[in-house]
């Protein structure tokens, strides 16, 4: 796994870290890509790996819980609830990991300009120790990663549809 550039990872706080990408997709979309289903089960985890479990409710108080199966059968399992969403502009939610102590607070905002958007997720944590041990997790090539799939959906011919609806409308 490696950052190949695309995505900048800043700790601009002591127990903050800020991820930033820019995909070459309308906001819409890049929204629809990170909250639907069957959008995100295609991208979603590091290559090798497998997205075993994926269950949301997007609405405030929903629960969000995902299970990513690493190509040596380890699980990962990552589960949160939703505190704020405005489509297709922000959510935020909580996020803990069954391996990893504590919870964060993550805002993911998308700004869109030109066509492209701005994907920033500003995440928060209950400690520095816990930042610090995230980021020695390998956190940023696995996130690199992820975003890399993304960008390869949304660039997709068959990612272009979503954009105008299932019937071209």
């Amino acid at each position: 796994m490696k950052n190949t550039g695309t995505l900048q990872v800043t700790t601009p706080t002591e127990r903050g870290i800020v991820l930033t990408r820019v995909f070459d997709a309308p906001r819409r979309l890049v929204f629809d890509a990170l909250t639907k289903p069957e959008l995100f089960k295609r991208w979603f985890g590091p290559r090798g790996w497998s997205l075993a479990v994926y269950e949301a409710d997007l609405k405030v108080g929903g629960a969000w819980r995902s299970v990513l199966r690493g190509p040596d059968g380890r699980d990962m399992g990552m589960r949160g609830v939703y505190q704020e969403i405005v489509p297709p502009e922000r959510f935020v939610s909580t996020e803990s990991f069954d391996d990893y102590p504590g919870e964060s607070l993550n805002k993911l905002t998308l700004v869109e300009h030109g066509g492209k958007t701005t994907l920033t997720v500003t995440i928060l944590y209950q400690s520095q120790e816990i930042r610090d041990a995230v980021l020695k997790s390998g956190m940023e090539h696995g996130a690199a990663e992820c975003y890399d799939k993304l960008a390869e959906l949304l660039a997709s011919p068959d990612a272009r549809p979503m954009e105008r609806g299932a019937c071209g409308a």
